[in-house]
């Protein structure tokens, strides 16, 4: 995310259970996604220029390997591809087709984000730096910077920053903020966001007439530019 806009990733997976995952994890890293369950239908997706493609090699109507040969006549969006076969030559195939990633089938979640982030990187510098203002967030080298000032953050505060970030002049409540950062499945009390805004603010904001972390009364927090 360059700090302008969320990166939009087109996902086109026949099976409605791997493209849900994908869709959610995805946009949980604040990514925009769209997704499609056909090759003729990804296809007219992919040609209106989404910043990155994912392509199962199996699809009904058009097969993978021949969608990533049209769009790859017409566009440059980086196409990383899912397949189940291991093969070198379908992997050799993928690849001469138009794919710039290949990730073979069961994969890890963690793996795939950072083959986008890589991607992305590759067709955008600076993708992977976010910024509002006079902050910015460093996510390969993991620093945060304020007015040419480094801040020091736990995992924690980290991990909230970098969610307002991905998604600011966004309006979140307690909950969003809580389930976006710590998860649905943590047990805990959703009162420790008013504990964390403190300390962020604390670090981000005290020593600076310009407040990015705004308290928006009966409903939560917001970072604006």
């Amino acid at each position: 995310m360059n700090g302008e806009r969320a990166y939009k990733v087109l996902v086109v997976e026949d099976d409605a259970q791997i493209s849900r995952v994908l869709e959610l994890e995805l946009k949980h890293e604040g990514y925009e996604v769209e997704t499609a369950r056909d090759g003729l239908t990804g296809l007219e997706r992919a040609l209106k220029e989404p910043d990155l493609v994912i392509l199962d090699l199996m699809l009904p109507k058009l097969d993978g390997m021949e969608v990533a040969t049209r769009l790859r006549a017409k566009s440059n969006v980086p196409i990383i591809m899912l397949t189940a076969k291991d093969r070198i030559p379908d992997r050799v195939a993928g690849l001469d087709a138009g794919a710039d990633d290949y990730l073979i089938k069961p994969f890890s979640i963690e793996e795939l984000l950072a083959r986008v982030r890589a991607r992305l990187r590759d067709k955008h510098p600076a993708a992977n730096v976010l910024a509002v203002k006079d902050l910015t967030m460093d996510r390969d080298r993991h620093e945060v910077v304020r007015a040419g000032k480094a801040i020091a953050l736990t995992a924690k505060e980290y991990a909230l920053l970098e969610y307002l970030l991905l998604h600011r002049n966004k309006v979140h409540t307690r909950d969003e903020l809580f389930n976006g950062v710590w998860g649905s499945d943590f047990l805990g009390d959703s009162n420790l966001i008013d504990v964390y805004i403190r300390y962020l603010r604390g670090k981000i904001d005290d020593g600076f007439d310009d407040k990015l972390i705004q308290t928006v009364r009966g409903v939560g927090y917001a970072l604006k530019d």
